[in-house]
């Protein structure tokens, strides 16, 4: 059986890390047929968008896409492409695991974190409007129907793949009804699974802890912005963005992704690390049930980096 996936190669590095994986993924002889559409910078200019509906209507049609470093243009009024394709296709779960790597020198070693950010709400819903000249409100949205989504989900995750204590992160003294809204749905969630550990700390203190001992979390799940923040301190424990893989999961449709910056300064030059957008490819594997295909490439993977010539 082959499956289909929508293929968005992304604009900067983004052609060339997405070649190096087709040319794996070939050599491994996974299942997959790629379906190349539009997005990004180029994208806006032939299309008016820089996600336009077509491939949206691809990835809805095929509910399965991989997405190269995407660039928004600047001062031209266009919606971040990342953030109108999980509005548009419901991806409300934003999945980065994150390890440590073979020979990949870091401070850190044994590193072995999952974030799950809510990718539909909080600050980043665009509401944001001028009361007076100079004063600015921007709404921070929390549902209850979101958190128990991204909860329940989370818990799933977990018991299918063997983890076993989750961190509800948050800031509920300083805004007690959004981000206790969220701990609420939480907690509700939690009693279901009484077999996984299940605890809550502050934003903050997750992140000095994440700084100190990162050996001591399992799973977080976080609303939007702390998710956002978050998600790329964790990648820096391991080796920065360049080496992380990243998802957007919705009930039917998932998108994998590279979560580094398209690097316009280093785009043909052969330089780019394909890394990030590999480890995101073995993530959509593994999501399609092809996992003996991720782990043979993932060992190769390994080999190369622990010889350290590249």
């Amino acid at each position: 059986m082959n499956y289909k996936v929508t293929l968005l190669k992304g604009d900067g590095i983004g052609p060339e890390v997405i070649s190096s994986v087709c040319q794996i993924f070939k050599a491994a002889q996974t299942p997959i047929e790629w379906e190349e559409m539009p997005a990004g910078a180029e994208a806006a200019k032939h299309f008016g968008s820089p996600m336009p509906q077509k491939t949206l209507d691809s990835i809805r049609k095929n509910r399965l896409g991989l997405k190269g470093p995407l660039m928004t243009p600047k001062g031209k009024g266009f919606r971040s492409a990342n953030v109108a394709l999980r509005k548009a296709l419901n991806l409300y779960v934003g999945l980065r695991p994150v390890k440590s790597l073979p020979g990949i020198v870091t401070p850190y070693k044994d590193v072995d974190l999952v974030l799950l950010r809510e990718n539909t709400e909080d600050l980043y819903s665009g509401i944001e409007h001028e009361v007076i000249p100079g004063t600015v409100i921007t709404i921070k949205t929390s549902t209850q129907r979101a958190a128990h989504k991204i909860a329940s989900w989370g818990f799933e995750y977990m018991r299918y793949e063997g983890r076993r204590a989750i961190h509800c992160c948050h800031k509920a003294p300083i805004v007690p009804m959004a981000d206790g809204a969220f701990l609420d749905a939480f907690n509700q969630v939690a009693a279901e699974y009484p077999y996984i550990e299940s605890k809550d700390i502050f934003v903050d203190n997750l992140a000095m802890s994440l700084a100190m001992h990162p050996e001591d979390f399992d799973v977080l799940l976080l609303q939007n912005l702390y998710g956002d923040i978050i998600s790329d301190l964790a990648g820096g424990l391991v080796g920065g963005l360049g080496v992380v893989p990243g998802a957007n999961i919705g009930d039917r449709i998932a998108v994998f992704e590279a979560v580094h910056g398209t690097a316009p300064d280093i785009a043909g030059q052969g330089k780019a690390n394909p890394l990030a957008i590999l480890n995101s490819a073995l993530l959509l594997l593994r999501y399609v049930g092809e996992r003996k295909k991720a782990d043979r490439i993932e060992c190769a993977v390994f080999d190369v980096l622990e010889e350290g010539q590249y």
